[in-house]
């Protein structure tokens, strides 16, 4: 599959993610798609990544703000649903929060 087929893909699973977190109560805000290999490597250097082959680079990666009753959390036992639905949806779907070397719950991906 293209590269711009896989970024597609993603986006149409994206829109399902969305709709499941509405559906659970959550208010979700957008925080990052896309990154420059520049602010990659910014992130790598001060902790906030551990690579320099993020899939963000590819467009293929998210991260979202979730609201629950008014207030920002990344709490993973709140967001698990969601990251265990996201899962499901394609076997190339990943979830941050399933991580262990480094876990980054806003984190929803699709490898590429």
């Amino acid at each position: 599959m293209s590269l711009v087929a896989e970024q597609a893909a993603f986006l149409r699973d994206v829109r399902k993610l969305l709709a499941r977190a509405d559906e659970l109560g959550f208010v979700v805000t957008g925080g990052e798609l896309y990154r420059t290999p520049e602010q990659q490597e910014i992130y790598v250097k001060t902790g906030r990544s551990k690579t320099m082959n993020s899939i963000h680079l590819k467009r293929c990666a998210i991260d979202l703000n979730f609201f629950k009753d008014n207030k920002l959390t990344y709490d993973k036992t709140l967001i698990k649903p969601l990251g265990d639905y996201w899962e499901s949806l394609d076997p190339k779907n990943r979830w941050g929060g399933n991580w262990t070397r480094f876990v980054d719950v806003p984190h929803f991906e699709r490898r590429v």
